[in-house]
């Protein structure tokens, strides 16, 4: 695991690959959590995380599956939506990186119940809701509504 300065360095030099979760209910919303860390500090945005160095992606979805979900879901029981760009101006390290943050996303849509999410973790993020695919609220981030043009 990276040290804070050198992550750092990662984030000023080189894109980070994640992976976020479209998690959809029976009704067709999709999950949401308004984030507490930067970037899209105060957004609703999916779950997610990045993947680390040395990890398959099959581990790295079942990690990041258990930690921002509370469920372990296997790769292999998902959809990939897409390979996606996000472009930040800001990073973890608030606004002093000029060069703001870089991900490249592995976007996977799954259904689960209310029941399966119901002990959502609150360290990324303070609260959770479900989401109309439809939805025009600009508190839902931009990236996200990306997704929904395609689930």
């Amino acid at each position: 695991m990276l040290g804070a300065a050198e992550f750092r360095t990662v984030v000023e030099h080189a894109p980070l690959v994640a992976m976020d979760l479209i998690v959809l209910n029976d009704r067709g919303e999709v999950l949401l959590g308004r984030r507490l860390n930067r970037p899209a500090q105060g957004f609703w945005f999916t779950p997610g995380g990045r993947i680390r160095k040395g990890e398959s992606l099959d581990d790295a979805f079942l990690r990041i599956s258990r930690d921002e979900l509370g469920v372990s879901v296997p790769r292999a029981d998902v959809r990939l939506l897409g390979v996606f760009e996000h472009f930040y101006a800001d990073s973890a390290f608030a606004e002093d990186i000029a060069s703001g943050t870089h991900y490249v996303v592995l976007a996977h849509q799954l259904r689960l119940d209310d029941e399966a999410i119901a002990r959502l973790p609150l360290e990324q993020h303070d609260e959770y809701r479900w989401v109309d695919l439809r939805t025009t609220d600009l508190s839902v981030h931009q990236h996200v509504r990306d997704y929904f043009e395609l689930s």
